[in-house]
């Protein structure tokens, strides 16, 4: 690994997305999990696409479910496999959801969509039959508008659109920060609140900010202001920025999970993810937030991984390959064995990871609202775990394109292609 000089990245931007030239028949836990990717789009019929975040789910508001975020992940992930048609098909299911949405006409995504080949009309969104209530029901969250999940579909946008020669994906980002733009909040140190929650006309206005959410939000401005060369869309990648930065306590030696509806108060919880993505996507983090990295070690690590909070109920599979991938740009190579015994993604069912000799993992992922209605793995964590242990990798740059990572000295590459020697 090279030296720790200065820095920022992600793809969420939660997440440095990472991934690798085109795919091999390696036996790698990379190349399953691009295999397994691409093999989700080729089972589906032609045409735009949203992959089914919980395929094993039959009934209830999981069954059928497209999460906007895993599909965006799923889609930067298949464009750093060298699968760039396949992930074209879900950027261009991501385009016609925005300029087709059956009540809204102003560019925003919903949440979560029916999974699928997009056809033609509004698109469809996910929803199941109650048989007490006896009517077809929609849930409320996945309805709404988050901007975090906007922030990632942007940035699945703008990786297409490096593989693209057309620029209706990088327009497409653009009208979704536009959407975004709106939310920009004057209270406490500004950022950018929640987005909606709940059915149209008048979806409830999340006035809350959170740590995670303006994390996204700064790379995928930062990363569109270098694809356009606007400045209004850096200046909203500072404004996150400065956000996240003033949510950092260093009392506790970590960094808040947002604030309460008064966009001022500070949210006590202690989340795994909000300690691990501002460390790789803000500028300098790395450095000067490195005891973050300790106090999720001390307070949040369970059975040779991570729980999503301090209760450690079990290995968040998901943000266990986040932290073992910041470990191993860090130089601590240790990190990418965090998860090595849980690299079996091609022998489940759905995006689920099977841990075949972890001691134990959750079924109930504490990720918020969605935790209440999941009793599988986070689904997106195959796409995440596809990210670590790439030994042969040579060089990683951050989403934001114009600036280098503290992380690790910055390559021609963008971040979401990782290059293998031959």
């Amino acid at each position: 690994m090279a030296r720790i000089e200065t820095f920022v990245w992600i793809v969420t931007t939660f997440i440095i997305i990472m991934a690798a030239t085109p795919l091999r028949a390696l036996a790698t836990p990379e190349a399953s999990a691009c295999g397994y990717l691409a093999g989700l789009i080729d089972k589906a019929p032609p045409g735009p696409l949203f992959l089914p975040s919980y395929p094993t789910v039959e009934s209830g508001p999981l069954h059928g479910a497209a999460y906007l975020y895993d599909n965006a992940v799923a889609a930067i992930a298949l464009v750093g496999c060298g699968e760039r048609d396949k992930a074209c098909r879900i950027g261009a299911a991501i385009l016609w959801a925005i300029d087709n949405d059956r009540t809204w006409h102003d560019g925003r995504p919903r949440n979560a969509y029916a999974a699928g080949v997009v056809a033609s009309g509004p698109a469809k969104l996910p929803g199941w039959w109650d048989n007490t209530q006896n009517k077809w029901l929609e849930d409320r969250y996945q309805v709404g508008s988050d901007n975090g999940n906007v922030a990632w579909a942007m940035l699945a946008l703008l990786s297409i659109d490096d593989v693209s020669a057309s620029s209706r994906f990088r327009d497409g980002a653009a009208r979704l920060g536009t959407w975004v733009a709106q939310w920009a909040d004057t209270r406490g140190t500004g950022g950018f609140t929640g987005g909606t929650f709940g059915h149209e006309p008048t979806p409830d206005v999340r006035t809350w900010k959170s740590t995670e959410h303006n994390t996204d939000l700064a790379a995928a401005f930062g990363l569109l202001a270098t694809r356009t060369g606007d400045s209004r869309w850096r200046d909203m990648a500072t404004a996150a920025e400065h956000f996240v930065d003033t949510m950092w306590d260093p009392a506790c030696a970590c960094f808040a999970a947002g604030t309460a509806e008064d966009g001022v108060t500070r949210n006590p919880i202690l989340a795994l993810d909000a300690q691990v993505w501002p460390l790789t996507a803000l500028p300098g983090a790395a450095k000067k937030f490195a005891s973050a990295i300790t106090t999720a070690e001390q307070r949040m690590s369970v059975d040779k991984g991570f729980s999503y909070g301090e209760d450690r109920d079990g290995v968040w599979t998901e943000g266990t390959s986040q932290m073992a991938l910041l470990l191993e740009l860090l130089g601590r190579t240790g990190g990418g064995k965090i998860v090595g015994r849980c690299n079996r993604i091609p022998e489940v069912a759905g995006w689920r990871v099977l841990c075949h000799k972890c001691p134990r993992a959750t079924d109930w992922v504490h990720v918020g609202y969605r935790s209440s209605q999941a009793t599988t793995l986070f689904p997106i964590a195959t796409s995440w775990r596809s990210f670590v242990g790439c030994s042969c990798r040579t060089g990683v740059q951050s989403l934001y394109g114009d600036k280098k990572t503290s992380v690790v000295k910055a390559a021609v590459a963008p971040v979401y292609q990782i290059h293998f020697r031959s």
